[in-house]
């Protein structure tokens, strides 16, 4: 994990990858928020992280998972830089994780029924991430996503045009956040 961050600090400089104050505590705003997901989901073996960004939690899922057998994490990002970066993190950190560059549109749809969880954070609200992930959430796959103080209002929203079957686990490092464990969501039928 060491490796990981010297990347993220290294790399911080060059390509603006996590908000420039939280550096100062890393550990806990970035390294223990991402290893927190692990314990929703013990078991998990397979994940894909979507708009993976400076590899937060993708990445730092992969290096808890390193000695695993059978452990595999995706990192989806359509940021060419920001691949750069997580391919340098990749090498340095022997994680097993693979980077995929390009759009999650263009890209999740390979994963469908190949995966154990499913993650994003800091992408985007409950309404906008659903469609993203409901092909993958309809064959098994259970979406694990960390969400800030607006997540009761994020749901209410989503809860207008989705049905979904969802737990929320409390964050470890932030009292007013949670952790979103969504097993199934389909659209509403529009009328």
């Amino acid at each position: 994990m060491r490796a990981y961050v010297h990347e993220l600090q290294r790399w911080q400089a060059v390509k603006n990858l996590v908000g420039p104050g939280t550096l100062d505590d890393v550990w806990r705003r970035h390294i223990a928020d991402s290893a927190q997901l692990l314990r929703v989901q013990p078991s998990a073996r397979r994940w894909l992280d979507l708009g993976s960004g400076a590899g937060l939690p993708g990445l730092v899922i992969a290096i808890l998972l390193a000695d695993t057998a059978g452990a595999a994490v995706h990192l989806v990002e359509s940021n060419g830089r920001k691949c750069a970066f997580l391919r340098a993190a990749v090498r340095a950190t022997g994680a097993p994780a693979t980077v995929h560059e390009g759009r999650i549109e263009d890209v999740a749809h390979q994963f469908v029924g190949r995966i154990d969880v499913v993650t994003a954070r800091a992408l985007a609200p409950v309404v906008r991430l659903l469609p993203m992930v409901k092909d993958l959430l309809r064959t098994g796959s259970v979406g694990i996503f960390p969400k800030g103080q607006d997540l009761d209002v994020e749901l209410t929203e989503a809860a207008k045009s989705w049905r979904i079957v969802a737990d929320i686990a409390p964050s470890l490092t932030d009292a007013d956040a949670g952790i979103l464990i969504v097993s199934e969501a389909r659209e509403l039928d529009r009328e």
